[in-house]
């Protein structure tokens, strides 16, 4: 049996790869689509760069809340972070380096972004996370491991979002700053779970001032 993820598509939108003189790759929220997620593209507005994003398996990446203990959303994470791995590697192979990199997404497609930048550290180009955080139970403490040297990170949280305890979006910007990252973080009074002009004015500060 295959694992989840791997065999599905990535679509893309901008400049082609071997074009482009940065990549972005954006990873949608639980029960969205791939095409929805790079909507963005049209709102960050930088015609120069490849945008990709993954489709996920069933339209979900991992089946139960992103805070639960890790193993009860195996073996769909791992194939999830795998996937992830695979485009970085291929951006990667069309002579964009990792700084030219950025990395993100909403809700669930944003905890997936946080992972991946976690347990790979490098200095990606930068990390935006629109309504999310690293993955795993709220009572387990994690340790930081690996430099990401100075990596820009925007996170946009709502203060009382219902699928995000805002907890785990300090415990994520602590954590990033600890591995060396230069982190934005913004939360939102009510704003819901969903994505704001300001987070998207962040964003592309952010992907402007690295490329």
């Amino acid at each position: 049996m295959s694992l989840p993820h791997l065999t599905q598509p990535v679509y893309s939108t901008g400049t082609k790869l071997d074009d482009a003189s940065a990549a972005f790759i954006l990873l949608h929220g639980r029960g969205a689509t791939a095409n929805d997620i790079l909507s963005l593209s049209t709102y960050l507005d930088f015609p120069q760069l490849a945008y990709l994003a993954p489709q996920a398996e069933g339209y979900t990446w991992y089946p139960y809340r992103f805070i639960v203990p890790i193993e009860q959303n195996e073996p769909h994470l791992s194939a999830a972070l795998a996937k992830l791995d695979t485009i970085v590697k291929d951006i990667e192979t069309h002579g964009i380096p990792v700084e030219k990199i950025f990395i993100g997404g909403f809700s669930q497609g944003a905890c997936l972004a946080s992972e991946y930048v976690i347990r790979n550290p490098r200095r990606y180009g930068g990390l935006i996370v629109f309504s999310g955080g690293y993955i795993g139970p709220l009572d387990k403490q994690r340790q930081a491991d690996g430099n990401l040297d100075g990596m820009p990170v925007f996170l946009g949280c709502s203060d009382g979002d219902p699928h995000i305890p805002l907890r785990r979006v300090k415990e994520t910007t602590a954590l990033l700053e600890v591995m060396g990252a230069k982190v934005i973080e913004k939360i939102y009074p009510n704003m819901g779970h969903t994505i704001i002009d300001d987070e998207i004015e962040q964003a592309r500060q952010l992907i402007s001032e690295s490329l």
